[in-house]
């Protein structure tokens, strides 16, 4: 259990600390020098899109930056119940499992939902670091039409700075309901 825990916490310690743009510099340069090409990805097609290898790299880039975030805020949420909770389970015949999937998890996913809701907002804000690769993403989309359309430069700017808000203001109310419905009467 000890090298799990240290394994664990350096992986979150190397991701939490490395920048985003440094882990796609590393995905889109350095994983394709090591051997790490991805190309069995190229010929799956979803919805009449073909999947790229450099997409499969991004997404691997957000998933393992963002997953050191989320690790964090669940433990917090687990280190926000009271040690007492898992003591009384222990208390009352719980396994160490039992105790923490009948007592300390149900409490924990209700402190986490708040600082998850941030990790989602800055993983949605941080995909626009893929269209300095190239993906076609929001922001290289945005670059597209900002250069075919010189003269409505503000505009289009505006209009996707719009749809940012708009997401992260979906994301940030459903996380509010959500929080409300898990509320526990105080």
């Amino acid at each position: 259990m000890s090298i799990l825990n240290k394994a664990a916490a350096l992986y979150v310690t190397l991701f939490r600390n490395t920048p985003l743009l440094m882990i796609f510099i590393f995905m889109a340069v350095a994983m394709p020098k090591l051997g790490y090409t991805f190309k069995v990805v190229e010929g799956i097609e979803i919805g009449g899109w073909e999947v790229s290898a450099f997409f499969f790299r991004s997404c691997l880039a957000l998933t393992l930056y963002t997953s050191a975030f989320v690790c964090e805020a669940m433990r917090s949420g687990v280190n926000a119940v009271p040690l007492g909770q898992a003591e009384a389970g222990r208390a009352v015949g719980l396994t160490f499992i039992q105790s923490m999937r009948h007592v300390v998890l149900p409490q924990a996913l209700r402190a986490v939902i708040p600082p998850l809701t941030s990790v989602q907002v800055a993983l949605l804000k941080n995909t626009s670091v893929a269209a300095v690769f190239g993906m076609a993403e929001a922001v290289a989309t945005m670059r597209i039409l900002t250069n075919r359309n010189s003269d409505e430069t503000i505009p289009i700017f505006l209009a996707f700075a719009v749809g940012y808000i708009i997401l992260v203001e979906v994301v940030s109310l459903t996380s509010y309901a959500i929080e409300r419905k898990v509320r526990v009467a105080r």
